[in-house]
């Protein structure tokens, strides 16, 4: 049976009936779902926890399914922490773990939410669903969907990265690119939901999204013994990780479960789009403008004003965190070098995270102590690789001395 209690809107604390697949709130506002979990409290232990299979259903009391006979799976196990051994006794800071998203089924974080609002879509009856992406939110929808036998339909910004344009179609998507920003893709959807029927599942205009990335907060805690890292660098687009993963945060303190405080939760932007980082700098509650021009080459974060701003500055400002920015050129050359040095394969928004832990770490904001969490949200297979040409003539003799 589910647990969930109600859904809640995110500004005005309403209360809404969980009978139906909502979208936003009367108010206009994100949808977050709330749990009994003094009920949770007596279902499920720690000890009962331990018993289950390694994925991320594992939580399922902490999930809004009614129960696993409506899980919609392709199979998300738990995903590693890897220590950079190498770059902590080269910055000469604390440890740094790096979770590695991309072992999920579509090689991305993406596949956690959408994995539970499919399944919530599934169960509520849905048979069209439209979003924007900026590619693996895309490329997770079209996968989950095709599970669920829901049609789905993307829209893309032209310059998206081709092979998750290619992925999304692969899965049998009806997929257009956009000349735009994700924003614009977001207006497409918007505007055809009243004719073509489609149920909009962009970035928080639903509740469910941010319970499927909630896990990476539950099974941060886990993995740690339930103890919490004391920062936590996430790359920041529209925000639903670092929302989710602080709603989970409250959650297993609810149930006790944590030993000790929370971490700082640090946003991670683009100095060619920061919006969350110059709202929080500049002390407001939400993003004033739009970023223009957003011509960041880090795709996952190029999110010009996020519908879910509110929550981020929140999350942010409650953690006592705050939001960085990374210049796009040392990204890149950061992620180049942490695959010769430390054989970490990171996705351009995961080697953002590094560069942004390597210049707090200078600036002071993070101690030399401090246990550091680092998101790597895609597999670095999905990111552009630059070309290998060497080449041997086996007909020619070789000089060997060149080779060693």
């Amino acid at each position: 049976m589910s647990f969930v209690s109600h859904l809640e809107c995110s500004r005005t604390g309403a209360c809404i009936p969980h009978d139906a697949f909502h979208t936003i709130s009367d108010a206009g506002a994100p949808l977050l779902v709330r749990y009994d979990l003094d009920a949770i409290k007596t279902a499920l232990t720690k000890e009962k926890l331990a018993g289950r299979s390694p994925d991320m259903w594992r939580y399922l009391e902490l999930l809004p399914l009614a129960g696993p006979e409506d899980i919609i799976s392709l199979g998300e196990q738990i995903t590693p922490l890897i220590a950079l051994k190498r770059m902590r006794d080269e910055l000469g800071g604390g440890e740094i773990l790096v979770k590695d998203e991309g072992r999920l089924p579509t090689g991305s974080f993406k596949s956690r939410g959408l994995a539970v609002a499919v399944s919530m879509a599934k169960a509520f009856g849905v048979e069209h669903i439209a979003m924007p992406t900026a590619g693996n939110a895309g490329a997770a929808l079209a996968a989950y969907c095709a599970r669920a036998g829901i049609k789905s339909t993307v829209f893309c910004p032209d310059d998206a990265p081709e092979i998750t344009i290619r992925e999304i179609a692969f899965h049998g998507a009806q997929t257009y690119l956009v000349n735009g920003l994700i924003n614009h893709c977001g207006q497409i959807v918007a505007a055809g939901t009243a004719e073509t029927g489609w149920l909009d599942l962009s970035t928080l205009k639903e509740p469910y999204r941010i319970e499927g990335k909630k896990t990476m907060g539950l099974e941060l805690a886990e993995q740690l013994g339930w103890t919490l890292p004391d920062v936590i660098f996430y790359p920041t687009g529209g925000g639903t990780g670092l929302i989710g993963m602080w709603k989970a945060f409250e959650e297993l303190g609810a149930l006790g479960w944590l030993d000790g405080k929370r971490p700082r939760m640090v946003a991670v932007q683009s100095t060619r789009c920061g919006p969350l980082v110059k709202a929080f700098d500049d002390g407001h509650d939400e993003v004033m403008e739009p970023w223009e021009p957003a011509d960041t080459l880090i795709h996952g974060v190029r999110v010009p004003k996020p519908f879910g701003d509110r929550l981020c500055l929140k999350v942010m400002r409650e953690s006592g965190g705050f939001g960085t920015m990374v210049d796009d050129d040392e990204v890149v050359e950061a992620r180049a070098s942490l695959a010769r040095e430390e054989g970490v394969h990171l996705s351009i928004e995961g080697a953002a995270c590094f560069v942004a832990y390597r210049q707090e770490l200078e600036s002071g904001r993070v101690e030399r102590t401090d246990r550091a969490v680092l998101f790597n949200c895609a597999s670095g297979l999905k990111a552009d690789l630059p070309s290998a040409t060497s080449r041997i003539d086996r007909n020619k003799p070789l000089d060997f001395s060149e080779l060693a």
